[in-house]
Formats: C-alpha cells, structure tokens, sequence
C-alpha cells in the first residue's frame, strides 16, 4: 500500500491552494485587432464568397472554399502572412445554428488553436447581427474555458503563457460582465470537481468554502455532525458514518442583494458534495470507483451559482446548501435493512449503500425547506440510470410544477447546457413502499432509478415549495461536451443562471396552498 505523502495531505489544509489563482484576461473592443497570435471566425455554412472575400488574406480562403465546399462543423486553420504569422481558425456554423451547435463549433476552433498558446485572441463572425451576437458569445465562453487551467501537480511542469488578451469587434454589444462571471462560474466547477480526493477532503472542502465566503462577501455557517444529530439529520449522518474522520457536515452559504437582509430566501440551491464514493458496504468495482472524486460536482455547481450571483448583484436573495460528506467503509458503515429517520420525520428502509447521494440530500433538503424559500433547486450526480437513459450529453430534470418544466427546458436550450424532463407520476411511488418504513431508499431493481431517486427526494420537500431536481449526467464526458473540452465540464452553471437571471424564473413562481 502507497503511504499519502505529509505534504499533500498538508496542502489540503491550506484554502488558498486548493482554489485556481483568479486571473482573467482582459476584454478589450476594437475595429482592427491588429496582429493577434489566433483570429476565430465563425461563419455561416451558407457563406459565400463575397463573405470570405473580407477575411483577412480572402483569395486564400476563397481558393479553399472553391476546392471543397465546407459543411457545418467543419474548422479551417491557416496561417496568416502578417509579422506574427496570426493562425487563423474559421468554423463553419449551420445557418440555424442552435446555442449548443455554437459552443461546440467555438469548443471545436480553440482545440485547433491550443497549441499556439496565444496571448492574445481576437474574435469575430460573420452572419445577421443577431447571429453574430450569438457566435461572439460562444467564442468568448470556449476561449474563457480553454485558456483555465485545471489543477495539476506534476513536480516538472512547463509553465506555458497565459492568455492576456481578447479582442472582439465594437458590434454587436455584448454582455461581457454576465459572460465572465458565468465562465468563472463554470470553471470554479470544474477546479473543485477536478481536486483529488486526499486534497478536497471534508475538512478541506469546509476550509475552501470558509475562504470562499469572506471572498465573496457571503454568510455561512457550518452544520457538524453534532449539530445535525440534535437535528435529527440521521440520514446524512448514515452516509457520513463509515468515515474514519468526523468532518462530514451541511454548509449553508447566503446572499442576500442590498436592502434584503431579513426575510425567507428566495432561492435555496442544494449540492451533493460526496467527496468520494467508494459505495460503502455494497463495494464499486474498479473502475466504477476511479472518477468518484467527482461525486460532489453537484455542490461545486450550486456553490458556483450562489458565488456567480453574488458577482452579478443579483436581485435575488440565496442560499446554498452542501452536503458534504464521504461515502467510505468501516466498521460503523451503513447497511441494507437499517431503518434511520431524517430530520422531517420520515422513516427510510436502507436497501444499498451506493444510493448514498439521495440519503444525503434528503436531510439537506429538509433543513433547507424550513426556511421557506420560493423555490428549490437541487444539483446531484445522482443515478447511472440517467446516463444510461441521455448520455452525458444532456441532464435529467425532474419537477413538483409542471409548468416549471417547459422554463428549465427552455433554459437549456438558451444555455447549450440541455437539459431534458422525466416523469414524475405519483404512481412510481407503488416501486418504494417499505414494510418496515415509511419509504424504501431506493428499488432491488435499476429500472428507472433517476425517477425513483427523484420521487424519493420528493419526499422531503413540502408540496407548497416549488422545487426542481438536477440529476446531473453531463458532469463529466470523455472529450468534453459542447465549448469545454476537458472531461470535466462544470455543466449546470450556465443552465443555472440562465434560468434564474436571464429567465427570471422566480417571478413566474406560484406557492402551492
């Protein structure tokens, strides 16, 4: 057995190194870029050769477009013949083109032009205003996401320059302050999701959001594991016992915008913050086990959201709460057939110990409902069963309104964060009646586990509070998904803000009585 090194279990004490360093690019407008290390274009694939004909160096990429015809998706570099040998990189757009086609073409041209390490990048498309805009915003976020380094920690690194520089056109206007914010957002998921497990332990995760909250602005308190048993919190604390360390807890980090310091919330975001999963007592295989330090992508989302808010001046007072705990083995380990209570008084008949992330929440979801927030919206690597159903292309979403269920599929939509809705009928209540509790943690069989999971979690968020469930199966993607080309995507930041800022989604919510 391999000893953990003092010095890395040293680091995770430290807060400041364990976050990315907060460096970002300037943004600057201007007609001539001049002569940038890369140029991205975006063009229509209809563009013809009047259009390319105002590229720089256009008889080139006219003597292309001549010889083969572009079809969408496809990326073209060159090398221009200026001082700097600019290497320019065109993606070619459908003409109606969706958000998510546009980040994956942006994601496209930036794998193209890394190997050139720029400093300065300048953008640009060609097409109608409004798909200039669009293409403009894809560009910046995959440029954004491209240059943010993840964490490593390779004793000989070679340190590569950082991008200093974005240069986009005058028009259209973009909102550059929302689209830095939700990047930084998005990567901010993707740095604590990425974290090794010795690193972003419980303890070192409570460290991190400590020094994230004074950062930020933003309240918190920390929920122990003392505090929740007088909460009656047993659920969590079932999930927390297996570990050798008692760090496990539920932190609740708050905004509030000016001029609304008392009063409910209007929105409680909820995070699975599993550190690490090893399935407990019903063991994961090998490699099922080997990602499962990205088992708390759900709280780093949440989290990501509340910080993004805060950074946008929101209008909206918020709270996050994060479960967050190990799933581990040893000798006080949860097991099938125990019986706990959660902190609203319902009675759970455990059946496995790898559904660990809905015994989490429940509790997490309880304490937050007593503060009445206006609504609920919970982010959870939750089921396999989700990925087996979508992919890790899009996530599952699940919700006690139905029509809150057509504005978190158009936030997807909006976002290039897709997301798509499942059934959430009380009949597949029938498939977790327990004998001996008041509900089953989950079903013997697989079938249809994401939904169960969300009926399950239905169980402890009062019918009077609109809530939604993210089951998050875009997490994590080999290659990447849409403009981040990494396997870790930070997906649900974009689709959060869009939903609760540009959608302005709590304003059309209406409270149960």
């Amino acid at each position: 057995m391999v000893k953990q090194g003092p010095q890395l279990r040293a680091r995770a004490r430290g807060p400041v190194a364990l976050l990315p360093a907060a460096i970002r690019p300037q943004i600057v407008r201007s007609r001539t870029p001049g002569e940038p290390d890369t140029l991205l274009v975006v063009m229509p694939e209809s563009a013809g050769r009047e259009s390319l004909a105002r590229l720089p160096e256009g008889e080139r990429w006219q003597a292309l477009h001549a010889r083969e015809r572009p079809r969408a998706g496809t990326v073209r570099t060159s090398a221009l013949a200026n001082r700097r040998q600019t290497l320019a990189v065109l993606g070619f757009a459908p003409d109606e083109a969706s958000v998510f086609e546009l980040l994956q073409l942006a994601g496209r041209m930036l794998k193209a032009a890394a190997a050139r390490a720029p400093q300065t990048v300048a953008l640009a498309a060609v097409g109608t205003p409004a798909r200039i805009q669009s293409a403009l915003e894809a560009l910046l976020a995959a440029t954004l996401a491209e240059h943010f380094a993840l964490p490593s920690f390779k004793s000989a690194e070679r340190a590569t320059p950082a991008l200093r520089r974005i240069v986009l056109p005058p028009e259209p206007a973009l909102d550059t302050r929302y689209a830095t914010v939700s990047a930084d957002g998005t990567n901010l998921a993707r740095w604590l999701t990425a974290l090794p497990p010795n690193m972003l332990d419980s303890r070192g995760y409570h460290s991190v959001l400590t020094h994230l909250a004074r950062r930020h602005g933003l309240a918190m308190s920390w929920h122990g594991e003392a505090a929740l048993r007088r909460a009656g919190a047993n659920a969590f604390l079932a999930v927390a016992a297996g570990s050798g360390h008692r760090d496990a807890g539920i932190a609740r980090l708050s905004y509030r915008p000016a001029r609304r310091r008392t009063g409910a919330p209007d929105l409680a975001l909820i995070g699975k913050g599993i550190v690490f999963d090893t399935g407990g007592v019903n063991l994961k295989p090998h490699k099922s086990m080997l990602e499962m330090h990205t088992d708390m992508g759900g709280s780093a989302v949440a989290l990501a959201t509340l910080i993004a808010l805060a950074e946008l001046n929101a209008p909206i007072a918020a709270d996050a709460w994060l479960a967050i705990s190990e799933n581990d083995i040893g000798p006080r380990a949860y097991r099938p057939q125990e019986v706990v209570r959660a902190a609203n008084g319902v009675t759970i008949q455990i059946v496995h110990s790898d559904a660990e992330g809905r015994m989490a929440l429940a509790d997490t979801l309880a304490l937050a409902a007593r503060t009445r927030p206006r609504l609920m919206l919970d982010f959870a690597t939750l089921t396999g069963a989700c990925v087996y159903a979508l992919t890790e292309r899009m996530s599952g979403v699940f919700t006690n309104r139905p029509q809150l269920a057509e504005r978190l599929l158009a936030a997807g939509r909006a976002s290039g964060e897709r997301v798509w809705p499942f059934p959430f009928d009380a009949d597949f209540d029938a498939d977790l009646d327990s004998k001996a509790a008041d509900i089953l943690q989950c079903a013997v069989e697989g079938k249809g586990d994401h939904i169960l999971a969300a009926r399950f979690l239905s169980r402890f968020v009062p019918r009077e509070i609109p809530w939604a469930h993210v089951d998050l199966s875009s997490a994590t993607r080999t290659g990447g998904l849409g403009h981040v080309n990494t396997d870790i995507t930070g997906f649900g930041v974009r689709f959060a803000l869009e939903l609760l800022v540009r959608q302005k989604v709590l304003q059309t919510l209406e409270r149960r009585t």
